[in-house]
């Protein structure tokens, strides 16, 4: 009877401590849902920059921490909230990683997986599967890294770009401070979490808009499934998937260009996105939310931007500095009129506006300090403070230089960088000639000598009206005379 009490009682402690566990299971997973939705509805509350500028459009109030959109040609920015607060990217990372593989690398290449590769990083984390001593193209290897989100490719790529993980690392953030970010710290090309691996929101924005102006990484970041076939150097038949909602469907949206999803418990959800619409080309990126709000907040913040601004072009609205009218001083080789200004706005460079403004709304400051080979000067454009593009005045030659423009700024000073692609010396036209335009010249002249012309016949005119008057005045005088003698004669007889 004991044992069977006894027996009883384990029995039911058994059974307590089942159900006790799994009830306070369950109520530390409902209070930390409770603080994740405390802490979402705090981040929502925080302030947007962007909306505190006069007559800019009210942006979303979205529940991320920190959020950018930008234009990835230039570098406008359209909303911001806390964008250079340093925050954990987590796999955005690689977004980096594969800028930096595609710039130095062929994507014919194979990349073999080695030992770090593959064991440095966690099994549980995101991967393909791939084992030690096992190679695929460097092409595979991206898709592995952007669709699959694979923390050994990433690493495998690494390794292929420099050699060595750590000389990967090192040349990351050496591009990231060229690019200008001042937020940045890389410690791994994958993400996994690191107190000194961060950065920001404008800084990923930045690298970015660099990574989608390139076609090819557009495609590969844009694709919602990737079939990795079996080969002599990998023995697996496999698919991977994209997690990201706005490119596998789950969450359609038109202009879709690519993106990367992030996540870890620490960084939360991140997300980069990019999509194009109006022949605007935007980057958006998400730090720190709760699923799916990464994706349902990205989606609104491409409304708000694609809805409520619109692009200028700068050369064909400026009045002010554009002086392509002047006629006389002309460059090119042919005198008789083939020859442009020596002095002209280039034609491709644009502003971002609300809708609600007008280009002559705009503030713009030319510096003259940007001046550089055919270049004269910068000109900057804002709206109430806010940086919305910028263009140069350049001379014209014979053999200009073809320019890529990049934009490197901080929330209060924008700064404007060049790169010139090299160009092969031209032998025909060795210095820059300034021709007189002929045809502008002798068209001149000609009108010149009409007025002249004009001015004599009229001068003629006037001198034989006056001298034709006098002559009818002499004759006149004469008759005067001559009936005067006839009347004194006319008492007499003779």
């Amino acid at each position: 009877m004991f044992l069977r009490t006894k027996r009883c009682v384990g029995v039911f402690l058994a059974l307590f401590l089942v159900f006790s566990s799994f009830f306070s299971n369950t109520l530390f997973v409902n209070a930390t849902l409770e603080e994740l939705e405390e802490q979402a509805a705090a981040r929502r509350a925080l302030p947007i920059q962007s909306n505190e500028i006069d007559n800019w459009p009210t942006g979303p109030q979205v529940s991320a921490q920190s959020a950018i959109l930008m234009d990835a040609n230039t570098g406008i920015i359209l909303y911001s909230k806390n964008v250079h607060e340093r925050l954990y990217p987590a796999s955005t990372t690689k977004i980096m990683t594969a800028l930096l593989a595609m710039e130095n690398g062929n994507l014919d290449d194979m990349v073999e997986f080695s030992h770090d590769a593959v064991f440095s990083v966690p099994r549980d984390g995101s991967n393909m599967g791939m084992d030690e001593g096992e190679s695929i193209t460097l092409e595979q290897c991206l898709y592995g890294i952007m669709v699959a989100s694979a923390n050994e490719a990433a690493n495998a790529a690494g390794e292929y770009v420099s050699g060595s993980i750590t000389d990967f690392v090192a040349l990351m953030n050496k591009r990231a401070e060229e690019i200008g970010c001042q937020d940045t710290h890389f410690v791994n090309p994958n993400g996994l979490h690191d107190t000194e691996h961060y950065t920001s929101a404008y800084d990923l924005a930045l690298i970015s808009s660099y990574f989608f102006r390139n076609e090819m990484l557009c495609k590969i970041s844009n694709t919602a499934r990737y079939h990795f076939e079996a080969t002599a150097t990998q023995p697996d038949d496999f698919f991977v998937k994209n997690k990201h909602q706005l490119i596998n469907g789950e969450i359609p949206y038109d202009g879709i260009l690519g993106g990367k999803t992030g996540y870890t418990d620490n960084s939360r959800q991140t997300l980069v996105t990019c999509a194009e619409q109006n022949g605007m080309r935007l980057v958006c990126v998400v730090f720190k939310e709760e699923s799916p709000s990464q994706f349902t907040d990205t989606a609104e913040l491409f409304d708000y931007g694609f809805q409520n601004f619109h692009i200028l072009n700068i050369s064909e609205n400026e009045e002010k500095y554009n002086i392509e009218s002047t006629g006389f001083l002309q460059i090119g080789d042919d005198v008789f009129g083939n020859s442009k200004p020596i002095l002209s706005i280039d034609t491709d460079s644009y502003v971002i506006i609300p809708n609600t403004v007008n280009f002559q709304d705009l503030d713009s400051e030319i510096d003259y300090t940007l001046s550089s080979e055919n270049r004269v000067a910068g000109i900057e454009y804002s709206y109430h403070g806010m940086y919305v593009g910028s263009a140069y005045l350049n001379l014209a030659t014979d053999n200009a230089a073809t320019y890529e423009f990049d934009t490197n700024m901080t929330s209060t000073d924008v700064s404007v960088e060049k790169a010139v692609e090299p160009t092969e010396p031209d032998t025909e036209h060795a210095q820059d000639t300034i021709f007189i335009n002929v045809k502008n010249v002798l068209i001149g002249i000609l009108i010149l000598a009409v007025v002249l012309i004009a001015i004599f016949m009229i001068h003629a005119l006037i001198a034989n009206r006056q001298t034709a008057k006098r002559r009818n005045n002499r004759v006149k005088r004469k008759q005067r005379r001559r009936s005067s003698v006839r009347t004194d004669f006319d008492d007499f007889d003779f």
